[in-house]
């Protein structure tokens, strides 16, 4: 049923350069969800305190480096803050996964540097932003959406440009670079709801390439 739903939406480009690809992730589903398990046992998620207060979704990395945030700004870093030990390596599911999207988005050539792993539960969002920290504007972002149902928001360079929402399901991905690197983008709250691998959850693995020179400890 799933890979009809995914046959009936086609792949859209939503901007220049921004691409959405339904159900691309789902023949690779159940090795997924168990390579974020295998991560978040080693890195368990988190909800990281920024100036701000806590952010609602829950966190976790894998790669070379990972994203932390705390009141005092967000970076990349080689190490967990938890634990200070490396960041669990990139699975090469997902590495592979990341690459293959990339390249039907029409971007050949992108290494994942890092995944940052949302778990978002009901009532979790994230609010509009851009994905300025990388320092590699050539690199696409590949974002890949697990479990229950999410409301995206895409808009352009600026944060009060129209957006496009659209409804992300289970093995939806997005790619987007190019004139789009720097679009602004979110997720709405997440509705309650189930799905038969992820409970009441949403995952979230986005894919980016870091300029080395930004690895901090």
């Amino acid at each position: 049923m799933d890979d009809l739903f995914a046959a009936l939406r086609p792949r859209t480009v939503l901007a220049d350069g921004a691409v959405w690809l339904p159900g691309f992730a789902l023949p690779d589903a159940s090795a997924l969800h168990q390579a974020v398990s295998d991560v978040s046992a080693a890195a368990p998620f988190r909800h990281f305190n920024t100036r701000m207060g806590p952010m609602s979704a829950a966190m976790t990395s894998c790669g070379a480096c990972g994203w932390t945030a705390d009141p005092t700004g967000y970076r990349y870093t080689r190490t967990d803050p938890l634990s200070s030990q490396l960041w669990p390596a990139m699975p090469d599911i997902l590495r592979h996964l990341a690459i293959r999207a990339a390249a039907e988005a029409g971007y050949n050539g992108f290494d994942p540097t890092s995944c940052l792993i949302n778990r978002y539960a009901p009532g979790a969002g994230m609010g509009l932003h851009q994905d300025r920290d990388e320092e590699r504007p050539e690199a696409p972002v590949v974002s890949v959406s697990l479990g229950v149902p999410a409301r995206f928001s895409f808009g352009g360079l600026t944060r009060n440009d129209p957006k496009r929402i659209i409804e992300l399901r289970d093995g939806d991905v997005v790619v987007w670079g190019g004139a789009s690197r720097f679009a602004w983008h979110g997720v709405s709250r997440i509705r309650e709801t189930f799905h038969l691998q992820t409970g009441a959850m949403r995952y979230n693995l986005t894919f980016r390439a870091i300029n080395v020179a930004l690895f901090r400890p």
